[in-house]
């Protein structure tokens, strides 16, 4: 952006017409303000709504943060991705993109206890909300467990069109507690409405053939499966557990 001294007049009136219908002003009024003020008026106004713009974007990034409802924050900063398999011809820049988001692909994290599931998720709808993207985080009993209140009190309906404002859905720690048959249906139903509208990441510690043990029934747990990674990607945790790794630095620096 040019400094306003370097403007021309026609220039400054064509910078504020841009910035007034970010803020709704009708085009007559705009109209009229950019012929009748004078130069300063033009530069002080222009400084004012984009002010108010930036604030209002920051306001927005904080309540996206609050709504998505993470556990802690999470950064790719301190993220190892030594460890982690990326599907075939898919790469840690592609994951970053939130292209993913945009196409409503979900993807499965699985692997052992520690090994960062729950932080690259976490760090991937951080980025998202910064990004102006809706996000939910539930842990699987979490969400189970307001389905079924919701459900009981008449507010099934509510409650899972309030999850289903999300541009992308995190389920956490799914197989880490078994599953009711009506729980499990329920958590279909979440799956299944998410299905080519918008994305999800589920993290997981059982392999896909056990989910039916988790959810206690075969079919229920084969239709889950298909409709996750008809459009999704398997990301999978290897190597020793991350918070295993951070006890033992923390005894090295105690030593």
């Amino acid at each position: 952006m040019m400094d306003a001294e370097q403007l021309t007049r026609g220039q400054l009136e064509s910078e504020f017409s841009a910035l007034a219908r970010t803020m709704y002003f009708s085009r007559s009024t705009i109209a009229s303000f950019a012929k009748e003020a004078t130069r300063g008026q033009l530069v002080a106004v222009c400084d004012l709504i984009r002010g108010e713009n930036a604030t209002r974007e920051e306001n927005k990034k904080a309540r996206l943060l609050r709504q998505a409802r993470f556990p802690s924050l999470k950064s790719f900063s301190d993220f190892d991705f030594s460890e982690v398999s990326m599907p075939g011809g898919y790469t840690v820049d592609d994951m970053r993109s939130l292209g993913f988001i945009e196409s409503a692909q979900d993807f499965v994290f699985y692997g052992g206890c520690g090994r960062g599931k729950t932080h690259l998720p976490i760090a991937l709808g951080v980025l998202a909300t910064e990004r102006g993207y809706k996000v939910r985080y539930f842990e699987t009993s979490s969400l189970v467990l307001m389905l079924k209140a919701a459900a009981a009190d008449g507010r099934l309906e509510a409650a899972l069109k309030d999850v289903a404002k999300a541009d992308l859905l995190i389920v956490d720690e799914y197989g880490y507690i078994p599953i009711d048959i009506e729980g499990a249906r329920l958590l279909y139903q979440v799956m299944s409405a998410t299905y080519e509208a918008r994305s999800m990441i589920v993290t997981t510690n059982i392999e896909f053939g056990k989910w039916g043990t988790v959810l206690g029934d075969a079919h229920l747990a084969t239709a889950t499966v298909g409709r996750i990674m008809h459009h999704g990607r398997l990301v999978e945790f290897g190597g020793q557990s991350r918070r295993f790794e951070e006890a033992l630095m923390m005894g090295r620096s105690e030593s």
